[in-house]
């Protein structure tokens, strides 16, 4: 088992520096941006980074730009202690971990300063201005002002439920690749929609950076690994492999020729509710547009969000369907 100790950096001068002082021995540089709480699926993004560079970063910031006043920051799980321990036994290692204090100052939906990392640091002084967590202090002199946006893309499947989530990646994403400076980024296709913004962000901005999506690792029982599902009960976890199980015959069925996106659909739903799930979206739509489809003649994803108790979990299925 490896036992390589990551260099722990928390400020942002000295993670450019090092990043610099890397690439100029000559090594490729991938960051695997995460918001802590490691699993399985983290550690994958991390052996996939391996294949590609010499240098591996992965960044623990719990963003708090991604979070709306409706949902609350503080529930986010988190375990840094743990995750490094989680890193020292990937093999190969981790050579640096970045955990920035701040990334930049933000209201909280109390009307208090938060700070992003482990558990939070509310100071007075700052009212939320009904924007999502963050909004900047009113002489402008604090807080942050900047947002980067990928309009199109951002509106559809998450965008729709959650209009201030992707403001909060593509900003926060932006600036661990100004800070960081890799070659490379991985991201994982759980967060399909996320993945696909990254990717426009870096093409249309003239990022030099390569951003690589890895496959959805999934629990023995089906489920989609995710922080998020340490906060399902049981039963409601055992209710929940029917998204998995609904998107896996939906697959299956389009194989067979069934193309007709909103039967398919239909019966996604009806299986999700049927266990006692709540849908927030099901949608079949283009792999790299996420336009919606009517019918499946080009490469597609089908896409769940659903609730189960107060846990909303992401899902999805890419329908590949081959050509004679």
């Amino acid at each position: 088992m490896a036992t390589k100790q990551p260099v722990i950096i928390e400020d942002k001068d000295q993670m450019r520096k090092w990043s610099r002082s890397m690439r100029s021995k000559g090594n490729t540089i991938c960051l695997v941006p995460t918001m802590g709480y490691l699993h399985e699926g983290h550690i994958s993004l991390i052996r996939e980074a391996h294949k590609h560079a010499q240098v591996i970063v992965v960044s623990i910031y719990v963003n708090p730009g991604q979070f709306s006043p409706s949902e609350d920051l503080s529930t986010y799980p988190s375990d840094f202690h743990g995750d490094i321990q989680k890193l020292m036994a990937v093999p190969g290692g981790v050579d640096a971990v970045f955990h920035p204090y701040n990334l930049y100052s933000h209201a909280s939906i109390s009307g208090k300063v938060k700070d992003g990392d482990d558990g939070g640091v509310e100071s007075k002084g700052v009212k939320d201005k009904g924007v999502g967590v963050v909004s900047c202090v009113e002489d402008g002199r604090l807080g942050h002002q900047t947002w980067v946006r990928v309009e199109r893309l951002e509106k559809a499947l998450c965008g729709k439920s959650r209009p201030v989530f992707f403001r909060g990646v593509a900003t926060v994403v932006t600036k661990l690749f100004n800070i960081v400076e890799p070659d490379i980024a991985v991201f994982g296709k759980k967060d399909y929609q996320q993945w696909r913004i990254i990717q426009r962000m870096v093409r249309d901005l003239d990022f030099s950076i390569k951003v690589l999506g890895s496959e959805i690792v999934r629990d023995n029982d089906g489920l989609a690994m995710s922080s998020r599902n340490v906060h399902l009960s049981p039963e409601e976890r055992e209710k929940a492999l029917s998204i998995n199980s609904s998107l896996s015959r939906a697959r299956f069925a389009a194989e067979k020729g069934q193309v007709n996106c909103k039967e398919l659909r239909d019966s996604v739903i009806k299986t999700i509710e049927e266990a006692g799930g709540r849908i927030d979206y099901a949608e079949i739509v283009d792999q790299e547009s996420l336009g919606a489809v009517e019918e499946i003649r080009s490469p597609v994803v089908f896409c769940v969000a659903a609730w189960f108790g107060k846990v909303r979990l992401i899902d999805n299925m890419e329908i590949n369907l081959s050509r004679a």
